[in-house]
């Protein structure tokens, strides 16, 4: 299992650095009320470099999170529900339970990684350590029932239709096995993202409450749901939705890309 730890970690690192510029646009997609929030005004008034903003608080979240996220996955998907005959339906429980630990044991560093990167020129902390001391324990856990009631079906759909989408263009298609991986996971991760995506955005707008005068008072999920949904109708719940392809396609697809060249390399 450590192996398998070391594995999903390392993935993670490596598919969302390479894709750091596009997580910063969906997060600012998904709270352009706050200011400053386009890419225009991060490179106008910050600088190219800071495109990767957050990156590095988003990388010690992201490291133990996938590393979890993974071997949780392959643990149970080995140990609990090995009796499960069905190949998709085994993945979607492993994945399920992967994705449900994993956000739960890290969530505090999902939401100063949200607060760090929609702040302009560290108007708000200095840095990871500085967050850490300035934002309230209350703070740093509002949206977790959120998260796990998104994130574990998305991490179960995208483990348990990775398969399916890569057997099906192994068997249809003439690609390169890298290309077809990358394809897989990307598809894997739209499919996941359509159907769980308003609960992605609910989470981020409960972690950003108390960050800025700008962001909406939200009193818990319902309450949260029904302000969105009354100001901003129900396509509100899908704002930046777009913009989550973008960023999803690339960036699980070289994370299940990433997974099996590092198991190829370690077992």
């Amino acid at each position: 299992m450590l192996i398998d730890l070391v594995i999903g970690g390392l993935s993670g690192v490596i598919s969302r650095t390479l894709t750091a510029p596009l997580e910063l646009y969906k997060i600012q997609r998904q709270n352009a009320f706050i200011p400053n929030s386009t890419i225009r005004d991060v490179l106008k008034k910050e600088g190219l470099r800071y495109l990767w903003k957050g990156n590095a608080t988003n990388c010690v979240r992201v490291f133990p999170q996938t590393a979890i996220n993974y071997g949780v996955f392959e643990f149970t998907k080995k140990h609990i529900f090995s009796s499960i005959e069905n190949e998709q339906i085994k993945n979607l429980f492993a994945g399920s339970m992967g994705g449900g630990v994993s956000i739960t044991l890290t969530y505090p560093l999902e939401t100063i990684r949200s607060r760090l990167t929609l702040q302009t020129c560290n108007s708000h902390y200095r840095g990871l350590l500085d967050a850490c001391r300035s934002i309230p324990m209350t703070d740093m856990f509002k949206g977790l029932r959120m998260s796990i009631l998104g994130f574990a079906p998305f991490t179960a759909l995208s483990f348990s239709t990775y398969f399916t989408y890569r057997e099906y263009l192994e068997k249809n298609t003439n690609w390169n096995k890298d290309i077809i991986k990358v394809v897989g996971g990307g598809m894997a991760g739209t499919t996941a993202v359509t159907i769980t995506y308003p609960s992605d955005l609910i989470r981020r707008r409960l972690q950003l409450q108390n960050f800025d005068k700008s962001v909406p008072k939200y009193n818990g999920i319902i309450d949260c749901v029904k302000k969105i949904v009354a100001n901003e109708g129900i396509i509100g719940l899908y704002r930046g939705l777009p913009a989550s392809y973008i960023k999803l396609f690339p960036t699980i697809g070289i994370q299940f890309l990433a997974m099996e060249r590092l198991n190829q390399c370690f077992k």
